[in-house]
């Protein structure tokens, strides 16, 4: 069978609405019948979704790649530049303060000007300020780079689930949009491994730079892509911009043969005089109506990302002080073998990253955000109170025990929090204020990034390793206690049922089929 049927009779299959108007989302989950009134259980997502998918998992990709990159670079550049603890902890807050930054900021801007407007703009201003990051002459010139590397990542956090989200059948949306964000962990694995092998071929003091270098021909090949995917029919419809709309619409369900062939779109009423273009603004996440939704994507995001990117950027420097401890030596040599060693165990860390997303797409449309989350939590708490117990051991069953404690850490915060709190901030507000909500939780989440990646080496040093563990602990268990409380199942439902739409009266106006070359 072909990608889905023709509306003819000659496989066997009928449309299950003809001539009806319907909304975007309808013609996006609309699936056939057969002749007798028998449901096709499912139906292959066009080659265009497909694209889009792809591209839409680059940002993510780019960001475990850089950031946790930087955790493998950061003892080369205290080789090169010197750094203080007060400096290491910039370096690492550097690009999640960015993210911050850049997820409202740019993100939002995606409700007014388009997705595919900021999906382009984002990734030119990664490779741009990529470049930066590689031939940068001082600290302070690359910290600025890493700041506007991060910038166009936050960006992405929003319209990168938008992209997808908006773009595919509700029934599998959960499935989608958490496998383009396990790339993030493939990023990470990824970041690690190539600071592993970039290492052993060229083991200098300046290596930092080949590691950021190698990814920007990536990154021009996927603005390039980017050009030629179709806007959001979703925004369009939203903007009341119906033969935009239906020639987007028709773009991405381009099929052979082509189904559907007549596309009559419901319209939305036009907004209040004074409301242009029924534009949202960042008040009205706070209103009564949006509150809980507001408080559920960003309160266990900020505490989720305490712990997510604590671990995640300094577990090679924790592995490099355990190792270096043990081996008592401080020169150039020793330095680079340690971080190879902790780089490789750090790889091998992340790919319970990788697993335990795995797991999340497979459960998150049976199981649910909610459940999840809580669970993934609870989970992030037992794993960081085993590496916590691991400082009170020596030798051999200390390292067993912090690696132990990591690998449930990792397993745990990608198959719960890290996945869902990504996923629910898409899916939780209505289409004109999807960029700014999703934006806004992305930015508050990033506060928590911004602050344990600064005050992790510090307090690493002030007060110690277990001492912070168990902090993190806390906010784990905390954060599954407010998902809980304001927990909102998103699973299946249509985002066009978040909107309270008033649709246009019926009229005879259609716009008819043209061929899609």
């Amino acid at each position: 069978m072909s990608d889905l049927p023709a509306e003819t009779s000659r496989k066997g299959m009928v449309p299950k609405h003809k001539s009806k108007k319907k909304s975007v989302q309808a013609y996006i989950d609309e699936t056939p019948f057969w002749e007798d009134g028998t449901g096709v259980a499912d139906a292959s997502m066009t080659g265009m979704q497909k694209r889009i998918w792809t591209l839409a998992t680059a940002g993510k990709f780019f960001e475990g790649m850089v950031v946790f990159m930087t955790g493998v670079a950061i003892p080369l550049l205290n080789l090169d530049f010197g750094l203080s603890a007060a400096q290491k902890g910039l370096v690492g807050a550097a690009p999640l303060f960015g993210i911050l930054i850049g997820a409202t900021a740019l993100g939002g801007l995606a409700d007014s000007f388009g997705r595919k407007r900021m999906f382009i703009i984002e990734m030119i201003l990664f490779t741009l300020f990529l470049a930066g990051v590689a031939f940068s002459p001082s600290l302070w010139l690359f910290v600025v780079f890493l700041f506007g590397v991060g910038a166009a990542l936050g960006c992405d956090y929003p319209t990168a689930h938008m992209v997808i989200s908006e773009s595919i059948p509700s029934r599998i949306r959960g499935k989608l949009v958490l496998g383009a964000f396990s790339f993030q962990a493939v990023g990470a694995l990824a970041g690690t491994a190539l600071g592993f092998f970039i290492l052993n071929v060229y083991p200098e003091p300046d290596a930092w730079r080949w590691m950021y270098g190698s990814l920007l021909p990536l990154g021009a090949l996927i603005v390039f892509l980017r050009f030629f995917v179709p806007e959001s029919a979703h925004w369009l419809v939203s903007k009341h911009r119906k033969a935009d709309a239906v020639v987007a619409l028709r773009k991405l369900l381009h099929r052979h043969p082509q189904y559907p062939k007549d596309i009559s779109l419901r319209m939305l009423k036009k907004n209040k005089k004074g409301d242009k273009h029924g534009e949202g603004r960042y008040t009205d996440l706070f209103t009564k109506k949006n509150r809980r939704a507001t408080i559920l994507a960003s309160v266990p995001w900020f505490l989720q990302d305490l712990g997510t990117y604590g671990i995640g950027i300094f577990t090679p420097t924790i592995l490099v002080t355990i190792i270096g401890a043990q081996s008592g030596q401080q020169n150039l040599a020793s330095i680079i073998h340690d971080d190879l060693l902790a780089a490789k165990g750090a790889a091998i860390l992340d790919i319970l990253l990788i697993v335990g997303i795995v797991c999340a797409v497979f459960l998150v449309d049976r199981v649910g955000r909610i459940k999840l989350q809580v669970l993934g939590f609870l989970g992030c708490a037992a794993g960081l109170f085993l590496a916590a117990l691991s400082l009170n051991s020596d030798g051999t069953t200390n390292i067993l025990l912090i690696f132990a404690g990591f690998m449930l850490f990792n397993f745990m915060t990608n198959i719960g929090p890290n996945a869902m709190t990504y996923l629910i901030a898409g899916e939780v507000f209505p289409t004109k204020i999807r960029g700014k909500g999703a934006g806004f939780a992305a930015s508050f989440g990033k506060v928590g990034a911004v602050t344990t990646a600064f005050l992790f080496p510090i307090l690493l040093h002030q007060i110690g390793t277990a001492n912070l563990l168990y902090i993190l602990v806390g906010t784990s268990v905390l954060g599954a206690a407010v998902t809980f409380w304001v927990g909102i199942e998103t699973r299946g439902l249509s985002l066009e049922s978040l909107d309270s739409p008033e649709y246009e009266e019926e009229d005879s106006a259609e716009i008819k089929h043209e061929e899609v070359s």
